[in-house]
């Protein structure tokens, strides 16, 4: 009896790395044994998660120069807490509404991350506005009420409410944003880098949630933070060469 040929590849050291992270099997065997590198269906499975790796590894830095704008400057003028209590709210859905519906890790990981800059975000402008234990306060009932969100207390039926309410939740608090930086004719202690690097990544976002959990409801919520997050980024070129002290001295 003819022993069965078992098939390998030169990339066999590093298959469990990439069926764990990046392919299904399947597609590893298409791409690296059969060498079918065109496979449609396995590369956009291939390139929704290297989409995914890619934005949960840039969140992990998304906000910090936002943050040390705002520790560097001691002040976090041009800044809407009201804002960041809406970004912080949708935030805290998407991500309760992934876990709940047990998506992958790559899928929303970036949420995480993003939610702990966004509330240290939020404490820096109470601090800096005089109100360090309003912020504490601040710190205190966000975790409490993330505890009881995530618990199994919860009822399904509020987490997807809650990530329904993202869309009104994103454009209100970009609307607000936007307000203020109409109103104050510059975008403040605003990080152009945080903005435009938000920008990319919910439009990335798009193509990666369609692919990863099909899920309609989070699709609409990410175009509609793309277009929000759009209009910010486009605020930020236009008043690139205002800043708070030249629009003192215009005064």
């Amino acid at each position: 009896m003819a022993e069965a040929v078992v098939e390998t590849s030169f990339m066999d050291p590093f298959k469990d790395i990439l069926v764990n992270y990046l392919m299904p099997e399947k597609c590893y065997d298409e791409f690296f044994l059969q060498f079918n590198l065109l496979h449609v269906d396995c590369l956009k499975i291939v390139i929704s998660k290297g989409l995914g790796i890619g934005i949960i590894l840039g969140s992990v830095l998304v906000k910090l120069p936002q943050i040390l704008k705002l520790i560097g400057a001691r002040s976090a003028e041009g800044l809407s807490f009201n804002s960041v209590l809406l970004e912080l709210f949708a935030i805290t859905g998407t991500m309760a509404y992934s876990i709940a519906n047990s998506f992958p890790f790559s899928s929303w990981g970036e949420a995480l991350f993003l939610m702990i800059q966004t509330v240290t975000i939020g404490f820096l402008i109470q601090h800096y506005g005089g109100n360090t234990i309003k912020g504490l306060g601040f710190l205190a009932v966000y975790f409490g009420l993330l505890a009881v969100i995530l618990s199994p207390v919860t009822p399904m039926s509020v987490v997807t409410t809650m990530q329904a309410s993202n869309m009104p939740a994103i454009i209100f608090g970009r609307l607000i944003q936007a307000g203020t930086n109409y109103r104050n004719g510059h975008t403040g202690q605003l990080s152009a880098i945080s903005v435009f690097l938000l920008f990319a990544g919910s439009l990335a976002r798009i193509f990666t949630t369609v692919q990863e959990t099909g899920d309609s409801l989070m699709a609409v919520t990410y175009i509609i933070s793309s277009f929000c997050n759009g209009v910010i980024a486009a605020q930020v070129l236009y008043y690139w060469n205002s800043s708070p002290a030249l629009r003192k001295k215009t005064e």
